[in-house]
């Protein structure tokens, strides 16, 4: 999994382009969803098939999509049939999936939300098992999860262990400290979303101004660095060349442990 990867959530009929773009600009994760509503999975695809015709490899791009339950569907276009069993449904997503995305496996399928009952979840996972058992996947995981007793029962029922686990990085769920520390005792890679837009505060810092200064970067690259080196890896999902340039090039400088400490204080308050 690379260090940060480009989401494609709400690009619609810029889909196919943007994912080219990122993807030539140096971008080796992508994440999208077999939800119609919000993603334009078959955009994705495209936009992926144009660069592996460009000679990029499939194994150098790591290709996350979701499974996503009725009730995150508009109802007029379910990727799959709603009377179907849940594990009907997931094998019947995960096909379309692979159609849309014109790959032959995923290197992660992710369970895009909880269901109503864990009795529920863990069907679905059961489902996702299985497809992990005949090498259709090579990771699976879970999107928002907020609840650590959730997770770890997921975690202790499940025979293909979460390897993920993606969620909003926000205020409201005090930065998923106690589930981030979970993640990092199981070794689940947290992926984050949400990451600038639920944080105007935290940008605006003067703190962040400060680091973003002494860096010469700008407040998100400051923001985007610090969690990698916490082991996050953020989901970006900017529409700007100019900014996808920027986020790319985070790796090329270091926080010291100071300035994380300074920067955890931020969150923290």
């Amino acid at each position: 999994m690379p260090g940060v990867i480009y989401g494609t959530a709400w690009k619609e009929g810029d889909t196919e382009r943007l994912v080219t773009l990122a993807i030539r600009q140096g971008f080796r994760g992508i994440d999208t969803a077999c939800q119609p509503k919000h993603y334009n999975e078959a955009g994705v695809g495209a936009g992926l098939a144009k660069c592996l015709a460009d000679g990029v490899a499939r194994a150098d791009i790591y290709v996350q999509t979701k499974f996503t339950a009725i009730s995150g569907h508009d109802p007029s276009r379910i990727p799959y049939d709603p009377t179907a069993s849940l594990a009907e449904q997931v094998a019947q997503s995960f096909t379309a999936s692979l159609r849309n995305l014109q790959t032959e496996y995923l290197d992660c399928l992710v369970l895009h939300s909880p269901l109503p009952s864990a009795k529920q979840t863990l069907q679905v996972w059961r489902a996702i098992e299985e497809i992990a058992d005949a090498g259709g996947i090579r990771q699976a995981g879970i999107s928002n999860c907020y609840g650590l007793a959730e997770l770890q029962q997921l975690y202790r029922s499940a025979r293909v262990k979460p390897s993920v686990l993606q969620n909003r990085f926000y205020a409201d769920t005090d930065y998923d400290r106690e589930v981030r520390a979970f993640c990092r005792q199981q070794r689940i890679v947290y992926q984050s979303f949400w990451t600038l837009t639920a944080n105007p505060r935290v940008l605006a810092h003067a703190c962040i101004a400060a680091l973003a200064s002494a860096h010469r970067r700008t407040p998100a690259q400051i923001l985007f660095r610090y969690l990698t080196q916490a082991g996050v890896v953020p989901l970006i999902g900017t529409r700007s060349e100019a900014h996808m340039r920027e986020d790319l090039s985070i790796f090329d400088f270091e926080l010291t442990a100071q300035e994380r400490g300074a920067v955890d204080e931020v969150l923290a308050n």
